[in-house]
């Protein structure tokens, strides 16, 4: 924590004033100097002529924590968190932790607990959840809805993330309906953030009509505002149900969708997603193996960086390879699919999971039934662990199949 002379000295250099220009006429320059490297301690009459001269309240002078100095610090760590580098949560935190205790108002303070909550979190810390209840209750008091919304999200998604999904929903209902009877108005984004997270929970257990329902609202309401946040991600999900649900129309209007989102958006992703998604289909559910290999052959340009892009690219092309008979290769294909610590969904795992399956059915055919025992059982135990999709029963039947041989 700074000294007195030391906010002193810090005001006045950020003000760009010269020592005899701060002291003015009141004070000598002298005097200013002792009082700023702790040597002397000022008179009220003089607090109140510097407080005057700094253009701040006498108040922020006496502060342990000014408002200057926790404003510069959440400066300095919004910074680290642009940087999205979990590397560097740590340093955030060192930076915050001094500060904890004194961070009991206005919106610096609660910004600060909140991604002080967070990291802690991402960094396996378990004080994180107290935190986050002290970041909420400020923005409870100051009626600042979209970062009270933000810190309910954060909390159901640590439990999302622990895969404990019918929990996650409740507490995301939980703090939805708190921020609604709290607050007489909730900007749109904030709305859409609520939409789109409830959506992605009822899919994830399996509440189907409620999830298109809101679905469905969620896209309208985001056309009536003329707002395109989180609407890739909506159409997307709405696109993954249709193929879910065989509805080729459906599949169609959400994939045309998207690819007119991605040329508005220049946003090269959500038309590499339609791409793969059709292959996906194509493997899946038509399994039809040598159509999915000669559109796979047919993607030459560059594949996005992102993890997502790199892995499903090779999925398909190992699921691809396996029914056209090629196993050696599909089997090289597969197993350099690594599924991220950030996939979560039900939906999205089960995708993944099917790996292991068609690992198995390619190292039968190999003749190596121990590593395709060991695979199908991966495969098997895996895919137990979550609630019903399109892909358990072929698991399923994969891991029968290879028990039998």
């Amino acid at each position: 924590m700074r000294t007195l002379g030391e906010r002193i000295r810090a005001l006045r250099k950020e003000r760009k004033m010269t020592l005899e220009a701060c002291a003015g006429e009141q004070m000598t320059k002298g005097m200013l100097s002792l009082i700023e490297n702790n040597k002397a301690n000022p008179s009220m009459e003089n607090l109140n002529y510097l407080a005057k001269r700094l253009e701040v309240e006498v108040s922020e002078l006496l502060e342990e924590v000014s408002g200057s100095e926790l404003q510069a610090l959440l400066d300095e760590v919004e910074k680290i968190v642009k940087l999205e580098d979990k590397k560097n949560y740590g340093e955030a935190l060192e930076m915050i932790e001094p500060f904890l205790q004194k961070l009991l108002s206005g919106y610096t303070a609660g910004r600060l607990l909140e991604i002080y909550s967070k990291f802690s979190y991402l960094l396996g810390r378990s004080n994180w959840k107290p935190i986050a209840e002290r970041a909420s209750s400020i923005y409870e008091e100051l009626n600042i809805v979209p970062r009270r919304a933000a810190v309910g999200i954060f909390r159901a998604m640590v439990l999302f993330t622990e895969h404990r999904y019918e929990e996650a929903l409740a507490r995301l209902l939980k703090e939805k309906a708190e921020v609604e009877s709290r607050s007489g108005y909730i900007d749109p984004l904030t709305r859409l953030d609520l939409y789109t997270y409830e959506v992605i929970f009822r899919f994830a257990v399996n509440d189907t009509i409620e999830a298109t329902r809101l679905m469905n609202e969620a896209i309208s309401y985001s056309k009536d505002k003329m707002i395109f946040y989180q609407v890739e991600q909506l159409y997307r999900m709405a696109g993954y149900r249709a193929l879910i649900d065989n509805d080729e129309e459906k599949l169609d209007y959400y994939e045309k969708k998207l690819l007119q989102y991605g040329e508005f958006a220049e946003d090269d992703h959500a038309v590499w997603y339609t791409k793969l998604i059709r292959i996906h289909q194509l493997n899946s559910f038509q399994h039809d193996h040598d159509t999915a290999l000669k559109k796979l052959s047919e993607l030459t340009d560059p594949i996005p960086k992102h993890e997502f892009f790199q892995n499903l690219f090779a999925l398909e092309s190992g699921k691809a390879l396996y029914g056209v008979g090629r196993f050696e290769e599909a089997l090289h294909m597969l197993k350099q699919v690594v599924i991220s610590e950030d996939v979560h969904h039900p939906f999205d795992l089960s995708i993944y999971y099917e790996k292991d399956a068609y690992a198995a059915l390619c190292a039968e055919q190999l003749g190596d039934l121990a590593s395709a025992r060991e695979l199908a059982e991966i495969a098997d135990s895996n895919m137990a662990q979550l609630p019903e999709t399109p892909y358990t029963q072929f698991v399923k039947e994969t891991a029968k199949h290879i028990a039998a041989q």
